[in-house]
């Protein structure tokens, strides 16, 4: 029984604290991580020296090191260590008492050195077993797992903010949990905290593939499900755990293709100029549209308010649920959208005057037109919806943005033109002003063009169809045939 140092000095143990930025989920026999009952390690051997000043100088008194502790005094220590994590955590006196000393032979049996060991160690979430570190160096004794590594939402690294929101030189990993798993870490956060004095009781382990990957000492009671591991990281190491944190162990190497690096000065600005380009995007629409449709063109203005404010509600609903955050690739998507909503409205209106045009009374101008429209409209949405899901599931991420909006707009597009343009259009087909055919509605019979065709008005009436009257009223039709008769 050789006694075991920690892969790191005690100043490089990592530690949890309650901050963090969040990023993705963890792992360990399906992501296990259990609390940690870390062996106890063997005080690192001093070699002491007394000294003697005297007017002639001797040989200085030297003591003999301390022997190695033998197999079955570590085999006590690991027990006695087990027994306390087990019985903090409410384990019955006998029950921690067997499963101790089971624990600790496996302890002292343990070599990490020999190949395929690591592979041999039967892991049972509900007990507590002893294993190594990732590095092969380093034994550990872990209690059951507490909290499945699915309960993870989200890994991250990098440098540490510090105060003022500015990174510092410090590498963190920091991960996020799901509801169900915050509960449970906030629960041992607080266990292992009251037991700082009492190290390595305060660790708890993430444990992959039956590996300790890393222990950190609890230094807060995290109880948001916000955590930061802070310890002798690089950015290289930082990344690493992160990875194992997110996607476990892959049989897959991960490259680089892309880095960005900008301030969080700069991306305001870029933000800013992105939305000042969609707003002047939205305005030469709503120009356009006035000029071209005339009346009618306030009709899109109305439709790309509500489909504006549908998109802000989206947003920000997807924000809060999802963390969904808008970039500038999705600012990018969001102004390509203006012009597929306005394209939708074209292709309605101008069904409606090719009817007019052909001398149909304005009411059943806007039904033809709807119905001549409408498959087109789907159509052309569908093609875009289909291209922004090929882009999100194959592209990059900067691209995934892009593609992301493009979609969800597409989608809100196909519904206010069905659930509020189109009612809208109906509704003022029926008033006096467009009915009638006004010169400033857009929908002026003379200035489309329309054919001259007689139609039957009732009564022995003839009427030109390219001249959009509204109905006869009751009143007047009786004054007609009073002068009738006269």
């Amino acid at each position: 029984g050789t006694s075991t140092t920690p892969a790191k000095p005690a100043t490089g143990t990592p530690s949890a604290t309650g901050a963090a930025t969040p990023s993705s989920s963890a792992t360990a026999q399906n992501g296990a991580v259990p609390d940690a009952l870390r062996a106890a390690t063997t005080p690192a051997t001093p070699t002491g020296t007394a000294t003697a000043k005297p007017a002639t100088p001797a040989p200085a008194a030297t003591t003999a090191a301390p022997a190695a502790p033998t197999a079955a005094q570590t085999e006590a220590a690991i027990k006695a260590q087990a027994v306390k994590g087990l019985t903090g955590i409410g384990w019955a006196q006998a029950k921690a008492d067997e499963a101790a000393t089971k624990v600790a032979k496996q302890y002292v049996a343990l070599n990490c050195s020999t190949p395929g060991a690591v592979d041999k160690i039967v892991d049972d979430p509900d007990q507590p077993i002893a294993t190594c570190g990732d590095d092969r160096t380093t034994k550990y004794v872990l209690g059951p797992s507490e909290i499945n590594g699915s309960e993870i939402a989200d890994a991250s690294s990098g440098y540490q903010p510090g105060p003022n929101g500015q990174p510092t030189s410090i590498v963190e990993v920091a991960l996020s949990f799901k509801d169900t798993g915050r509960a449970k870490f906030a629960a041992v956060t607080k266990r292992l905290y009251g037991l700082q004095s009492q190290p390595p009781l305060d660790q708890f382990a993430v444990v992959l593939d039956k590996s300790v990957i890393t222990a950190p000492q609890a230094r807060a009671v995290i109880s948001d499900g916000r955590a930061s591991i802070t310890g002798s990281f690089t950015i290289d190491s930082a990344k690493q755990l992160a990875e194992q944190l997110k996607f476990g162990a892959l049989p897959i190497s991960f490259a680089l293709q892309t880095q960005d690096n900008i301030t969080p000065q700069l991306g305001e600005e870029q933000l800013r100029i992105g939305l000042l380009a969609g707003f002047v995007g939205l305005l030469l629409v709503v120009v356009y549209s006035l000029i071209q449709y005339r009346a009618l063109g306030f009709v899109t203005v109305a439709s790309l308010v509500v489909a504006s404010v549908i998109t802000y509600l989206a947003v920000t609903v997807l924000g809060t649920t999802h963390g969904f955050r808008l970039t500038m690739a999705g600012v990018t998507g969001l102004i390509v959208a203006i012009g597929v909503t306005a394209d939708s409205f074209i292709v309605y209106f101008e069904r409606i005057r090719d009817e007019v045009r052909d001398g149909r009374p304005l009411v059943a101008a806007v039904e033809t037109g709807w119905k001549r429209a409408r498959r087109t409209i789907i159509a052309a949405d569908a093609v875009n919806f289909i291209a922004a899901g090929v882009l999100y599931f194959l592209a990059s991420s900067n691209v995934r943005g892009f593609a992301f909006t493009l979609g969800l707009t597409t989608l809100i597009d196909l519904a206010v033109v069905m659930l509020f343009t189109h009612p809208t259009v109906q509704l003022l087909a029926r008033t006096k002003f467009f009915g009638g055919g006004h010169k400033w509605s857009g929908l002026d019979p003379q200035r489309l063009g329309a054919k001259e065709t007689l139609r039957y008005r009732g009564r022995g009436q003839f009427g030109s169809a390219g001249a959009q009257r509204p109905p006869a009223t009751v009143g007047s039709a009786r004054v007609a045939e009073g002068k009738a008769q006269a």
